[in-house]
């Protein structure tokens, strides 16, 4: 059955990814308008989360920021498939860095780095910036169950130089690279909701008490990464721009989880800058009445 979605589904979205910009955001107002005004998709989650982060906001603000996000998921979803057929040439133009010089130092230093970010703006076309640094490129990713489209993934974004991995292997994998004293760089989203039998440290966000993940920080005090968050802009349709912000310089004498704490007060302020690019559709803060009785 796998197989047979994977037949049905691929083209299509090898056709997608051909079209120009311009037809693909025509195609991405009609998704719109389907999603948003039709189906309705999440839109109980997303005005959920919006109350439940911006209390001080009228319901009309809230409700801009609804219509704006859902139209930006739209873009950046086409934008997602249209990476598959997107040139490097196009794909850096498109995603440019304000102070690539930063990485660049860190790599003549040979320091190893771990690009922390969330869910914001457009975290797939981060991809390309493995093709203005020296350093192997390591991508931690959330395995996808269709084991063709996954293999695809892996095909699209190995073609920007990243190698996927893997959340379980992930440990695994960048101890040995970071043992072989090769400079590597590895992106990670950590803003996800962990589980809560899982989680080993519950903290705020957006004002908000919850279990926050904390592998990332773990990864990089265990193989001395420095952690770098990755501050993602819009600056119109189809063109964003990343700055980079050193978290801390030696994360092995880092007291435990002010590595998290550092990256979602960034993320926080991404998202007071610019709440419409967040991914509201996440049930992030879904465990916020189980807060243990005694916080870690």
């Amino acid at each position: 059955m796998q197989l047979v979605v994977y037949i049905l589904v691929y083209p299509l979205l090898w056709l997608i990814s051909r079209l120009p910009f311009k037809i693909i955001y025509f195609i991405s107002d009609g998704v719109y308008a389907l999603l948003y005004h039709v189906i309705g998709y999440r839109k109980k989650v997303v005005r959920n989360n919006l109350a439940l982060v911006f209390p001080e906001k009228s319901t009309e603000e809230r409700l801009a920021i609804e219509k704006k996000f859902y139209k930006h998921m739209c873009d950046m979803f086409l934008e997602m498939i249209k990476t598959m057929g997107i040139s490097k040439k196009e794909i850096q133009e498109r995603f440019t860095v304000t102070n690539i010089e930063m990485l660049h130092n860190l790599e003549d230093k040979g320091i190893n780095t771990m690009l922390m970010l969330p869910h914001y703006a457009s975290w797939e076309w981060v991809l390309s910036l493995n093709l203005q640094v020296k350093s192997k490129g390591y991508g931690i990713y959330q395995k996808i169950q269709n084991k063709y489209f996954d293999k695809m993934i892996r095909d699209i974004r190995s073609k920007f130089n990243t190698q996927l991995i893997s959340t379980r292997e992930s440990r695994k994998i960048l101890k040995m690279a970071s043992d072989s004293k090769k400079l590597i760089m590895v992106g990670i989203i950590s803003d996800q909701s962990p589980m809560v039998s899982r989680a080993k440290y519950w903290t705020e966000f957006m004002g908000i008490t919850v279990p926050a993940h904390v592998g990332g920080e773990e990864i990089c005090k265990t193989n001395n990464i420095v952690p770098v968050y990755l501050k993602v802009q819009k600056l119109k349709r189809g063109y964003y721009q990343g700055t980079f912000k050193i978290l801390f310089d030696d994360p092995t004498v880092v007291e435990d989880y002010k590595i998290t704490d550092a990256f979602l007060r960034e993320t926080e302020k991404s998202i007071r800058e610019a709440p419409e690019y967040y991914f509201w559709t996440h049930k992030r803060w879904k465990h916020k009445d189980k807060v243990p009785k005694r916080l870690p």
